[in-house]
């Protein structure tokens, strides 16, 4: 039985899922820890336990439709190292490449394959100048233009360039357009403040400074948006973690430019207290705002999210919350951003 599972892991690849069973496997004279999204990485080494001589595995139940990332690491020198049984490795954003797999229900949308012979949007890049409202003299800003010429409504996107080169988000909107799954809409896609992206998008004024006065004009000169005083909040946000804060908080706070939100893994409560964006639906008047909120099942802030949507609800906003089976990663955002912008751009 156990060398089974160890040719199963040389032909298929770390781990072997049987059901909602997942098993890692490791050959040699001692074996390594695993950390992972659903056991908090670093903080929770998970130890493999030794089967038969150089044999060792590690098991956990995962649900069907989940998608996890992981690493070893070393347990004399806490280093992280590759495992030889699986190939698949994805940067992780921060510091290093993690190993990934997807349980038997769970895939990559099909949306990040562009649609062969369907018309594609366009991407730029521009400067603008900061002005002192963020970080540094100028900020990056990638404009999407639609394949049209009509007006279009503009999405605001927080972490820009993580969400077009990591999260596809491009190749995605061309699809859903070219599918008629969306209308056609136009993309301001924001670089962040890199040190400085914590406070700026810890519901900062300035950085709404910056979308009025920067990012807005800049999108209106050089691509066909809609005139926002004709069509009073036709204009989206998309942001994840706290760039989902930012994107509800902006939202609240300018509902007659921004009346449709998309939130990814938003950080509603920042060490355990309440942001600005929580403490504003409690207690203000509720604003004419569409929100879509999504979260994995193993994400760290997904009690922060499940807060957030009670919260909506019990105030009466026009909300969805869904949970999709993934944890804190851009490939589970990648993977789910199609619904909601399916909600809010929708064809129906």
């Amino acid at each position: 039985m156990n060398q089974s599972l160890l040719n199963l892991a040389r032909q298929r690849g770390n781990p072997v899922i049987d059901g909602e069973k997942a098993t890692f496997l490791w050959e040699g004279q001692s074996a390594p820890s695993l950390i992972d999204d659903l056991h908090g990485w670093d903080a929770n080494p998970q130890p493999f336990k030794r089967l038969a001589r150089g044999m060792y595995a590690c098991s956990f139940d995962l649900p069907a439709d989940s998608y996890l990332e992981y690493s070893l690491l070393d347990t004399r020198t806490k280093v992280r190292i590759p495992d030889p049984l699986n190939r698949r490795r994805i940067w992780n954003g921060i510091n290093a490449y993690n190993h990934f797999f997807y349980m038997p229900d769970a895939g990559p949308t099909p949306l990040v394959r562009r649609t062969r012979g369907a018309d594609r949007g366009t991407v730029t890049r521009h400067r603008v100048e900061a002005q002192g409202m963020v970080l540094g003299s100028k900020r990056d800003v990638y404009l999407y233009k639609p394949p049209t010429d009509a007006p279009v409504p503009l999405l605001v996107v927080f972490d820009g360039p993580d969400y077009l080169r990591r999260g596809k988000l491009s190749a995605i909107v061309d699809n859903l357009i070219a599918q008629e799954r969306i209308h056609p809409l136009a993309m301001a896609l924001i670089q962040n403040g890199g040190p400085g992206r914590m406070v700026e998008y810890a519901c900062s004024e300035t950085t709404l400074a910056f979308i009025v006065a920067g990012v807005i004009p800049l999108a209106s000169r050089e691509m066909n948006i809609l005139d926002i005083e004709k069509h009073p909040g036709a204009y989206g946000l998309l942001g994840a973690s706290m760039g989902g804060l930012i994107s509800v908080y902006t939202a609240l706070r300018l509902p007659q430019i921004f009346g449709r939100v998309l939130s990814q893994a938003g950080a509603f409560t920042l060490w355990e207290h309440e942001t600005i964006a929580m403490q504003m639906v409690r207690h203000m008047p509720r604003p004419p705002v569409k929100l879509w909120l999504d979260c994995g099942r193993m994400d760290f802030l997904r009690d922060s999210n499940l807060s957030m949507q009670a919260l909506l609800r019990e105030s009466g906003y026009d909300m969805i919350y869904f949970e999709n089976g993934g944890a804190y990663n851009f490939t589970t955002w990648r993977d789910c951003v199609w619904r909601g912008l399916e909600t809010l751009f929708g064809q129906s």
